[in-house]
């Protein structure tokens, strides 16, 4: 009785500078944010990367005379090499320093971006974007798993809005600054791959002077053969996926080579995972149902978050004639509800300690949101189409974060690293074949409708020629059909996404609920590892 009035008085009379109840005995609140202030800004860093160029793409391809399986490789290449390399930094993470890992992801990435600023084609800058992929990986899942292990599950809510609120002025802010960048003569495009060098730079610091975590000191035994297997299946089933239909057909000796070549990996990959010693994806973690459903759920949610930013900064630019900037402005209303929905759900699960409602409900809404999308075409009221960014947007930001919190308050506190990172390797594989499925979706249809436009016409013969890379050169009649024929197409993919968010929304209507845990990961550690002792006394 005299704890709960204790606890009563605690609550009543906060002070500012520590942390909730929950915390007591860890660390205070403001060490927690000092700590943040480093990851948050190379989240900041990772997502401006990837928003930065969403309304710069159009502007590039055309520079570079690209085509439209070149502006889907733009964006592949840097999701194919984050998501192949998710699993491999998580597994580094239980096992070395986090904080160097992080450190280590940004200079990478920083390299990545510099280099992709000097390409001179869009093959060189496809290369680059690879490498800025392998830091990114690094970002996405490495942030999560120092947080974990930092923050208890319950209080993680209202810090994984502060997260959820970086993602989002990332989100908003990187087409606009790729807008004014790509529309101020004297910077041009490139600009939008340096311009995160100096966070980058400023990130590392603050990282080394705010956050301090345990370092793991035990004999070490990383599955390089499983990570060889795992990167080699992924990227040939995914390069597949891409070039398909277009450098081959469906139906050929290519195909076969690539499906058979892929599967082979995956099952190699599978059987070293069972004999590895630390495997890079402990196939364990897949017996837990709360993870599954979230790992089947976060694919679902990978296409929603990376296929309506990139195919939605080309419908508003190709099709309806936005500036790039504009463009940018457009999209506010999917990315403040995003904003509002992580910030407020973050908020009232810290408060209840529960999480599924916000789940099904925000998987309802990314449902809903793309179906609306789906009537999209060329001459859509913006009014309209922003409302429908806006629902959309809701339900993305109560499900991504929170598919991750789930996971990490199920799993022994020995695999929050491996959690976390499969968590955001499916939801980037998701992204990954989001991008490229629905790319050559896109791709298909605008040719079907190129075709049907010029039918009867002198210019028929060539139409199979004509798309984004003769936009610039195409007599006006000819751009007006491309234009036109992209946004008439764009519905189609958003379609296509609807049905697929239908898969998560099952998913996670299936996922048991469990009460969030009120300890943080170096604390189950410690507890876990006692236990183990105990039992062997």
């Amino acid at each position: 009785m005299s704890s709960t009035i204790q606890r009563a008085d605690e609550i009543a009379t906060p002070e500012a500078d520590v942390a909730p109840v929950e915390q007591q005995g860890q660390m205070t609140h403001r060490e927690i944010l000092s700590a943040l202030s480093g990851m948050l800004l190379a989240m900041f860093v990772a997502f401006l990367s990837s928003t930065v160029v969403a309304n710069a793409l159009p502007t590039i391809i055309t520079d570079l005379r690209g085509s439209q399986s070149q502006y889907t490789w733009v964006v592949t290449a840097t999701l194919l090499a984050s998501t192949a390399s998710t699993p491999i930094w998580g597994k580094l993470a239980d096992l070395f320093s986090k904080k160097l890992l992080i450190q280590l992801s940004i200079v990478i990435f920083v390299v990545g971006s510099m280099l992709a600023g000097l390409s001179q084609s869009v093959e060189a800058l496809i290369a680059w974007r690879v490498l800025q992929g392998l830091g990114l990986g690094g970002l996405q899942a490495l942030v999560q798993i120092a947080m974990a292990a930092m923050i208890s599950p319950r209080e993680r809510g209202r810090y994984s809005g502060l997260l959820g609120s970086v993602m989002a002025v990332a989100t908003v802010g990187g087409p606009l600054l790729g807008g004014l960048l790509v529309d101020t003569s004297w910077l041009g495009w490139r600009w939008c791959f340096y311009v995160g060098v100096p966070f980058g730079i400023v990130a590392l610091v603050l990282l080394q002077r705010t956050l301090h975590l345990p370092v793991t000191k035990r004999t070490v035994h990383i599955d390089y053969v499983g990570a060889a297997f795992l990167a080699a299946g992924v990227s040939a089933l995914l390069i597949w996926v891409t070039l398909a239909g277009n450098s081959f057909a469906w139906a050929s000796t290519e195909t076969a080579l690539f499906l058979v070549g892929g599967f082979a990996a995956v099952a190699a990959f599978i059987v070293t995972e069972l004999k590895a010693k630390e495997p890079i994806v402990p196939l364990r973690l897949f017996r837990d149902r709360t993870t599954t459903l979230a790992i089947i759920a976060s694919i679902a949610i990978g296409v929603a978050m990376f296929g309506s930013s990139v195919f939605l900064g080309q419908y508003l630019q190709i099709s309806r004639g936005y500036s790039p900037t504009t463009a940018g402005l457009l999209t506010i209303p999917m990315v403040a509800g995003l904003l509002l929905s992580s910030t407020v759900s973050g908020i009232l699960i810290t408060r209840t300690g529960r999480w599924k409602r916000f789940l099904v409900a925000g998987s309802v809404l990314v449902v809903v949101g793309f179906g609306l999308l789906s009537f999209v075409d060329h001459e859509t009221d913006m009014v309209l189409l922003s409302t429908f960014l806006f629902v959309l947007g809701v339900g993305i930001g109560m499900t991504m974060q929170n598919l991750v919190l789930a996971v990490q308050n199920t799993v022994a506190a020995t695999d929050l690293g491996a959690a976390s990172s499969a968590v955001a390797f499916f939801r980037s594989l998701g992204g990954t074949i989001g991008v490229s499925v629905l790319g050559a979706v896109l791709s298909t249809r605008v040719g079907t409708l190129i075709t049907e436009g010029l039918a009867g016409t002198p210019a028929a013969a060539g139409s199979g020629d004509i798309g984004l890379a003769s936009l610039a050169d195409a007599p006006p009649a000819i751009q007006t059909l491309i234009r036109v024929s992209y946004g008439d197409a764009t519905g189609r993919i958003f379609l296509v996404s609807a049905v697929i968010a239908v898969v998560a929304m099952g998913a996670i209507v299936l996922v048991r609920e469990i009460a969030l845990s009120t300890r943080s990961g170096e604390e189950r550690m410690r507890d876990e590892a006692a236990e183990r002792v105990a039992d062997r006394a």
